[in-house]
């Protein structure tokens, strides 16, 4: 066995002491359930140190994403329904089954000749082991659509359903197309906020939040009409994005990095001038964001 495979297995055989009798009473006492939103957490840490190119964390978080899969397949190995082995060996057959130009004599040059194998060989896949398992045919399931999770966060979810719609042919022919749908959902909101209570929304009073007390609440079927406009026009920002080959989370999560990085730069200006942010006027706080960039600028 190679040291690669020594190391799994030890890995392996850890998660299995810590289940058994005598092992961790915290982890004997987890669930399928209860160790999904540590999935989701790990996730967004591998994610976060990506982004922030920390390749001394990335190892340790590479190896928390780990654990979650040894997790689920030791609590379903107890309960007799598959094994780590199962895992592997069902992903090593899907990558060698879906890289035929690879492993196999069918030619793909191009990332799309790939991606358009990939879908038509996954397809196949679900049709077979339907037939192998004798479950019914589910209608929704032969959508091109059945194979993108509900559950994934909103960006990626919009991502890869506009994704999946294009590989038809589903497309604006040309970037243009985008724009115009971009003004044309803007335009929409904007005739939606006419209904909004006095006539249009203002920035809520004092330095509150949006749903502070005082503030007048929104009738219910205009804030399901509000949620149908801002919908829109993110779902077609998401379409825009990927029509320009940039990921919209990666996007966002970059923003927000640079608004953290801009706000902490306010503050600490702010800090050396004997203050607080939430004394300063307007004025004042705009007058420190520009500083903030202009600080940004000079230490690239």
């Amino acid at each position: 066995m190679s040291a690669t495979g020594e190391r799994f297995e030890r890995a392996v055989a850890i998660m299995r002491r810590l289940r058994e009798p005598g092992g961790c009473p915290w982890d004997r006492e987890q669930t399928f359930d209860t160790i999904k939103p540590f999935t989701l957490e790990e996730t967004y840490e591998v994610i976060e140190a990506i982004d922030n190119r920390d390749w001394d964390e990335l190892p340790g978080e590479l190896g928390d994403l780990l654990l979650q899969i040894l997790f689920y397949a030791q609590m379903a190995q107890e309960e007799q329904r598959f094994s780590i082995d199962d895992v592997i060996e069902r992903l090593s057959t899907k990558l060698v089954n879906r890289h035929p130009h690879v492993f196999g004599d069918v030619e793909a040059n191009t990332s799309a000749e790939v991606l358009r194998n990939w879908e038509m060989l996954k397809a196949r896949e679900k049709e077979k082991r339907a037939e192998e398992t004798g479950k019914p045919k589910d209608d929704k399931k032969k959508s091109l659509l059945a194979s993108v999770s509900a559950g994934l966060p909103g960006l990626i979810e919009a991502g890869k359903i506009s994704s999946k719609a294009a590989h038809v042919g589903f497309e604006w022919p040309q970037i243009e197309g985008l724009f115009e749908k971009l003004s044309e959902e803007t335009a929409e909101l904007q005739e939606e906020l006419k209904h909004f209570p006095g006539g249009q929304p203002t920035a809520p009073s004092g330095r509150g939040i949006a749903s502070s007390s005082g503030e007048t609440p929104l009738p219910d079927p205009l804030r399901a009409r509000l949620e149908d406009e801002i919908g829109d026009l993110l779902f077609t920002v998401v379409n825009l994005a990927r029509y320009v080959r940039v990921d919209p989370e990666s996007a966002l999560k970059r923003t927000n990095r640079k608004f953290r990085a801009r706000f902490l730069a306010m503050e600490h200006v702010a800090s050396e001038r004997g203050t607080k942010l939430e004394d300063l006027s307007l004025e004042q706080l705009e007058e420190l964001w520009q500083q903030s960039k202009q600080l940004e600028r000079e230490a690239r």
